[in-house]
């Protein structure tokens, strides 16, 4: 009994030795394709941002850009404290998706909105830089639909 036990562990170890020689160079990326298999869900550490600024496919490149810089400025308002104008932001590049002209419309009255904004001086920056980002890319696109009612210098 015990021999056989060790005749088929043996016969097993030169199977597998053949079955690597057959495989040559490419066993070490076959490896590595097998260790993928097993977990093929990826799980996010700790330190990954768990923040995902995704803008419904379909959408044209600077529309885009305006839903992400809206986000951005959203989760900055509603981090800070202001719901409110967080919500007024998120509804109106919501609308982007089905009515683009009036969407733009909103973000802009918004944006008026945290133009009026007080807040204290260190997170005054950041507001500001968020609210240029959304507002370029508001004017870049109103430009592309030729919806602005003045053009730039």
């Amino acid at each position: 009994m015990l021999l056989e036990v060790l005749v088929g562990c043996i016969v097993g170890l030169l199977i597998l030795a053949g079955v690597a020689v057959m495989m040559g160079p490419n066993l070490m990326s076959s490896i590595r394709g097998l260790r993928n298999l097993r977990r093929p869900v990826k799980v996010p550490s700790v330190f990954q941002s768990q923040q995902r600024e995704a803008s419904p496919p379909g959408l044209n490149a600077k529309t885009q850009r305006v839903v992400v810089a809206a986000a951005r400025l959203s989760s900055w308002l509603r981090a800070h404290g202001h719901e409110e104008l967080s919500r007024e932001v998120r509804s109106a590049a919501a609308r982007l998706t089905s009515n683009e002209p009036a969407g733009l419309y909103a973000l802009q009255n918004s944006l008026r909105k945290v133009r009026a904004l007080n807040t204290e001086e260190s997170s005054q920056q950041r507001l500001k830089a968020l609210s240029t980002e959304l507002r370029t890319a508001v004017q870049d696109r109103f430009e592309q639909l030729e919806l602005l009612p003045f053009k730039r210098p």
